[in-house]
């Protein structure tokens, strides 16, 4: 927390990664008191760069948050470091718990993220975002005609497995504890040259620091030097449990998240949510840019919000008291007179 932290805020964003930061950008640019929360710690920390990303391509994670950071107080917003305890109603507003002080809010964007939950097997997560991977539109290209193995986690391992075979023609399905593959399924990996491996994985095998094989419980170890797996993603919501907001089970079964609408407005009035919180399977760019439409919509509906208060403050008699209130929502910081 730092000196600069007010008391009210238009909205809080809990996050400061690309949706979280992309939605401040937008309500900050429409004049709007912002306060951006960040944790700090980013689901794709591990990774060298960001990719899929138009005109920003191979950027690494950290000079990319850097400069969304510096935009968004250079229109005003303010970003700081720390954690949200909890979100609790107040009024018509929001009382937001930051590093052991209250801040106020009228609107809240949920940017919060995700955790990737990996199988318990040995070295899959001290390799994770290096030569463990997930997601071949992130990292296909940099694992390009490689050995590449699949974990099979669930359902959609052999779609991955599918997938990861337009980088590489050397790609082996390990079945670990996963359903084994349908007939139709089988069919489909061995008309793609996929080999499908079963028993279960042990553990990687790791020399001079790089992946060298997977090791099944029987002790056989077949060379691979990149594993893609599949995680369990599921949403980073606690604080919002008070708001009666909690992460549901995603349709593809791949984790949980918190259902939005197309503006990326949650069920709890007021509350917004946007990137892998709400969108599991996002990529940076599509994190970013449902940022911006959710920042966009809030103003919106602030937009909204301000006008029918003007319109009742117009209909009755002056007072200073409700010239007063109408300021301070549509004008801030910015107010002048009563």
């Amino acid at each position: 927390m730092t000196e600069q932290v007010r008391d009210r805020y238009d909205v809080v964003v809990v996050g400061g990664g690309a949706a979280g930061l992309n939605g401040a950008l937008m309500l900050a640019r429409a004049r709007r008191s912002v306060l951006v929360v960040d944790a700090g710690a980013p689901r794709n920390a591990p990774a060298d760069g960001v990719h899929g990303l138009f005109a920003r391509e191979g950027v690494s994670p950290v000079e990319l948050l850097e400069r969304g950071r510096a935009e968004v107080r250079s229109y005003g917003g303010h970003v700081v470091a720390g954690e949200v305890g909890a979100v609790v109603r107040e009024g018509a507003g929001f009382a937001v718990e930051v590093a052991g002080r209250v801040v106020r809010a009228r609107r809240v964007l949920v940017a919060s993220g995700l955790v990737d939950e990996l199988p318990d097997v040995p070295g899959l997560r001290e390799r994770w975002g290096r030569d463990v991977v997930h997601c071949p539109y992130c990292h296909g290209w940099e694992v390009r005609d490689r050995a590449i193995g699949v974990l099979a986690t669930g359902p959609m391992s052999v779609h991955q497995a599918l997938l990861f075979r337009q980088w590489s023609d050397d790609v082996v399905l390990f079945a670990h504890t996963a359903p084994a593959p349908t007939d139709e399924q089988a069919e489909q990996l061995a008309a793609r040259g996929i080999r499908v491996v079963g028993g279960e994985v042990a553990a990687l095998e790791v020399v001079d620091d790089r992946i060298a094989g997977v090791r099944l419980a029987d002790g056989s170890v077949v060379a691979r030097d990149t594993v893609a797996v599949a995680t369990r993603m599921v949403a980073r919501t606690g604080f919002l449990d008070a708001l009666g907001l909690r992460p549901v089970p995603h349709p593809s079964g791949m984790g949980e998240h918190v259902p939005v609408d197309a503006t990326g407005r949650t069920e709890v009035p007021g509350v917004w949510a946007a990137g892998n919180v709400a969108d599991l399977s996002a990529q940076v760019g599509a994190s970013a840019a449902a940022g911006a439409a959710a920042g966009a919509h809030i103003n919106a509906d602030l937009v909204l919000e301000e006008t029918r208060l003007a319109v009742d403050a117009y209909r009755a008699p002056f007072s200073a008291a409700a010239e007063s209130r109408v300021a301070d929502l549509v004008a801030g910081n910015r107010r002048h007179g009563l």
